[in-house]
């Protein structure tokens, strides 16, 4: 049964609200909810057929082909950073904000939880005591749902779900409306209680980050689709057959003529069991002379062959690796080497470079409004300033490249515009990480300055002018 929640001190259009976003993540649950158990490896198979004894869909196999075609995609989309090649960041707190929130990991959960979802959500808030300036925190479509206005191309509402009890009831959210946060909770009366009302000139400060969204569909699609699913579970069932092939089908079946049940049983007369007749090795079936068929007849008929299974399963693999553009060789079960040349390596995965090409583009918009809304709240601003506008995320190439094949490119690149050795692109071309470049360029400024002061230490002793770069200065 849906949740209700009324708070006396709610107006109607916040109740109103209120109780829409409310129906809205209940009634997304249940799906949101399959989803994650796809993800999360606890999706179980009922029984099909008789033919599989019922135990084997009680050992708990699981197969990772879901979470697989959501995590290789996530980890082609890597937000390396902020740039804003008009201005300085580290003057408007980047750092402190990056550091503070961790958004290293927040932005790859939001990644994860939005491709598994559809949708998830960066909140920008304002800090409280003892919390830094400014808060982002990625929420996932089971803990929030919005209200998406197609004009303005922003969120009208947001319901963040904070706490919940044992029995998945909600007892704390919060409220975003346009200019307006409203946290509420439960008190132990059963009553609900408005905690804090905040008015801000932010409108709804937070953004959707949405995987494949469409015209009709502006929240997106979720990257475990009902294909997904259904090939998820198909093979799935393939591999409890296999497991239970192993088990029951792959010993020889046996005929006997001639003999009785006497054999199948110890010393006391009690039945043997069932593992035991078919692992003994040797059978010893006596004569018997008053019998119509005095020597029992034994006739054997060769075990099953498990490659049938293997071969569904291979099939069932290419299938989902052309769905989700997974290449085939990730999804464990072929037998083709991996591509040994670099062009034939970024052939076979070109499809999954293009998706996340394409991922990154549609939550480059979100992540940038995000960074700067945090960077005024942080700065004590009341809007974004107009200066901001270059500011965009910087994403990590999603075509794997060695740092040999990197270096050669960008060293080319180099030549042809020599300056580039002095900024900071032409040593990311040259396939230097952030670390590296930061530790090159403040070296390069030591070693700059301690030239410059044996120049100038070198011209006092010798009462000359001193001399240093460019220009000069007299003595």
């Amino acid at each position: 049964m849906p949740d209700t929640i009324a708070v006396p001190d709610l107006s109607d259009n916040e109740q109103d609200a209120l109780t829409g976003l409310l129906a809205h993540l209940e009634a997304k649950a249940p799906r949101n909810l399959l989803r994650a158990s796809y993800y999360d490896g606890k999706r179980a198979i009922r029984q099909v057929g008789s033919v599989i004894p019922p135990q084997y869909y009680r050992l708990g196999i699981v197969l990772g082909w879901s979470a697989k075609a959501v995590d290789m995609l996530a980890r082609r989309c890597n937000l390396d950073g902020i740039v804003w090649p008009d201005g300085d960041l580290d003057s408007l707190g980047l750092g402190e904000l990056w550091d503070a929130n961790r958004l290293d990991s927040e932005f790859n959960q939001a990644e994860t939880s939005g491709l598994i979802h559809a949708v998830s959500f960066l909140v920008t808030t304002k800090g409280g005591p003892g919390e830094p300036e400014a808060l982002i925190h990625a929420k996932d479509a089971l803990s929030a749902a919005g209200h998406w206005n197609t004009r303005k191309r922003a969120l009208d509402s947001l319901l963040s779900v904070n706490e919940r009890n044992e029995d998945g009831k909600v007892t704390a959210f919060t409220l975003y409306l346009e200019n307006l946060t409203i946290a509420c909770y439960k008190a132990r009366n059963n009553r609900w209680v408005v905690e804090d009302r905040q008015e801000h000139p932010w409108g709804v400060p937070a953004e959707p980050l949405v995987y494949r969204p469409r015209t009709g569909r502006p929240l997106g699609s979720s990257r475990i689709s009902r294909t997904v699913m259904s090939l998820h579970d198909q093979a799935l069932r393939t591999v409890i057959r296999m497991e239970g092939h192993a088990d029951v089908y792959s010993f020889p079946e046996m005929w006997m003529l001639g003999a009785d049940s006497s054999i199948f049983q110890d010393a006391s007369g009690a039945q043997l069991a069932s593992w035991q007749i078919m692992l003994g090795r040797v059978k010893g079936i006596p004569d018997d002379e008053e019998a119509s068929n005095p020597r029992a007849d034994v006739k054997q008929f060769p075990a099953s062959d498990p490659r049938p299974h293997l071969s569904q399963l291979e099939q069932q693999a290419q299938f989902f690796s052309g769905e989700t553009s997974i290449p085939l060789t990730s999804l464990g079960v072929s037998n083709q080497s991996n591509p040994t040349s670099a062009d034939s390596y970024i052939a076979s995965r070109e499809d999954l470079i293009a998706e996340a090409e394409g991922c990154t583009d549609d939550w480059s918009p979100a992540v940038r409004r995000t960074i700067t809304r945090a960077l005024a709240i942080q700065n004590g601003q009341t809007e974004v300033p107009a200066e901001w506008s270059g500011i965009a995320p910087k994403w990590r190439n999603p075509v794997y490249v060695s740092r040999a094949a990197a270096a050669d490119a960008g060293s080319k690149q180099i030549g042809a515009v020599p300056w580039l050795a002095e900024t900071e692109v032409g040593l990311e071309l040259l396939g230097l990480d952030d670390q590296q470049i930061t530790r090159a360029l403040a070296e390069r400024r030591r070693l700059g300055g301690s030239a410059a002061l044996r120049a100038i230490t070198a011209a006092a002793e010798a009462n000359q002018p001193v001399v240093t770069g460019a220009g000069s200065a007299g003595g």
